[in-house]
C-alpha cells in the first residue's frame, strides 16, 4: 500500500520461508515420481486417478499427466460404471476444468482436456431410438456460453478463441454466421487492438464469401471503414493493420488499392512517424507496382525515401529494409 513504511522481514522469518518452500519442493517431487511411477506400471486406479488431480492442480502444464489422468478414465473408471456414472464423471471433470481455467486460462492443456471430456460426453437420453437432438443442442450452447465468460474475462485470450471456433464447429445446428460477425465487432469495438477477433473476423467473413452469403465486394468496401476507424484512433497497434492486409489480399483491384495508399498518406500527415503508416505505403506501393505494371520512378522513389526513414525510426529492422529497396 502506499504512505505504508516496510518492515524489513527478520532472519527467523526469512529462513522460516525458505524452509516451507524447500518442503513444498520436496512434496511435489515425491507426488511427481509416484504419478510417473504409477503412469509406468499402468495403474488404472481410482487413487491414481485422485493423485493426477492432486499433481495437475499444483502444475496443471503437466500434459503427461493429463494423458495419464485421460487413460485411466478410459481404462480403469468407465468400464466398471455405468453411462450415468460415466456421465457423472465426466461432469465433474468439465468442472475441475472449469475452476483450473479461472487460474490458469492460458493453458492449452486445460482447454485440451475439457475438449476431450465434451468429445466423450453420452449423446443423452435416447428419443425414438435415436440421441435427443435438444439436449445436445442445450449442451453445446452451455458451452458457447463457458467461453463467452472467458472472453469477457479477458478478450484477447488465443486460447478461447481456438475454443470458441471448436464449439461453434461442434454444435448440432450451426449458428447464423452473421451472429458471430456482430459478436467480433462488439469484441473490436470495444478494443482495436484485439488481434483475435480481428483474427476470428477474417474466418467469418472467408465463410460468408465461399457461401455466397454476402458479395465479397461490397463487403470489403464496408469493412474498410471499420478497419480506418481502428488505423486512425491508434496508428500504432499493428492488430488493424494486418487485417487491412488480409482485406487487400493479393492487390488485385487496383482501384481499391490507390484507394488505400490515399488514406494512408493521409494518415502519415498525422502521424509522420508511424512505422506502420510506412511500413504498410511500402507494401502497397510494391503490390501496385508488380500487380499494375505502372513503371512508376514517382512510386519506386517513394518507397526509397520511406524505406530510409524507417531504417532510422526502426533500427533493430534495418537490414530487413535495406533488403527490400535493394530488391525493387
Amino acid at each position: 500500500m502506499h504512505n505504508v513504511k516496510r518492515v524489513p522481514h527478520s532472519q527467523e522469518a526469512i529462513q522460516a520461508r525458505k524452509e516451507r518452500e524447500r518442503s513444498q519442493i520436496v512434496e511435489y517431487l515425491a507426488l511427481t515420481n509416484n504419478v510417473l511411477s504409477r503412469k509406468k506400471t499402468r495403474d488404472w486406479s481410482r487413487d491414481a486417478f485422485d493423485q493426477t488431480q492432486q499433481l495437475l492442480e499444483l502444475n496443471p502444464e503437466f500434459y503427461t499427466i493429463w494423458n495419464y489422468r485421460r487413460n485411466i478414465i478410459l481404462n480403469g473408471i468407465f468400464p466398471q460404471s455405468t453411462p450415468e456414472e460415466n456421465n457423472d464423471l465426466l461432469a465433474n471433470e468439465l468442472s475441475m476444468t472449469m475452476a483450473a481455467l479461472r487460474e490458469h486460462p492460458k493453458v492449452y492443456w486445460i482447454w485440451n482436456h475439457r475438449r476431450w471430456c465434451l468429445e466423450n460426453v453420452p449423446d443423452g437420453p435416447v428419443v425414438d431410438g435415436k440421441p435427443s437432438l435438444q439436449w445436445r443442442k442445450a449442451n453445446w450452447q452451455r458451452e458457447l456460453a463457458v467461453v463467452e465468460k472467458m472472453l469477457d474475462a479477458d478478450a484477447r485470450n488465443f486460447l478461447a478463441w481456438n475454443y470458441r471456433r471448436y464449439v461453434l464447429a461442434s454444435m448440432p445446428e450451426q449458428r447464423p454466421v452473421m451472429t458471430e460477425l456482430a459478436y467480433t465487432t462488439r469484441k473490436i469495438s470495444a478494443s482495436f487492438s484485439n488481434f483475435s477477433a480481428w483474427h476470428q473476423r477474417s474466418k467469418v467473413y472467408s465463410s460468408l464469401w465461399n457461401t455466397g452469403e454476402l458479395d465479397p465486394i461490397q463487403s470489403r468496401e464496408e469493412e474498410f471503414d471499420l478497419v480506418h476507424n481502428a488505423l486512425f484512433t491508434d496508428p500504432d497497434d499493428q492488430s488493424a493493420w494486418i487485417y487491412h492486409r488480409w482485406l487487400i489480399g493479393s492487390g488485385e483491384n487496383e482501384e481499391q488499392l490507390r484507394q488505400e495508399i490515399a488514406i494512408i498518406e493521409e494518415l502519415l500527415g498525422e502521424q509522420p512517424d508511424s512505422k506502420w503508416c510506412m511500413d504498410s505505403l511500402v507494401y502497397y506501393c510494391r503490390l501496385l507496382l508488380k500487380n499494375h505494371g505502372p513503371d512508376s520512378e514517382d512510386i519506386k522513389q517513394k518507397c526509397y525515401d520511406l524505406l530510409q526513414q524507417l531504417e532510422r525510426i526502426d533500427v533493430p529492422r534495418k537490414l530487413r529494409y535495406q533488403e527490400i529497396g535493394q530488391g525493387m
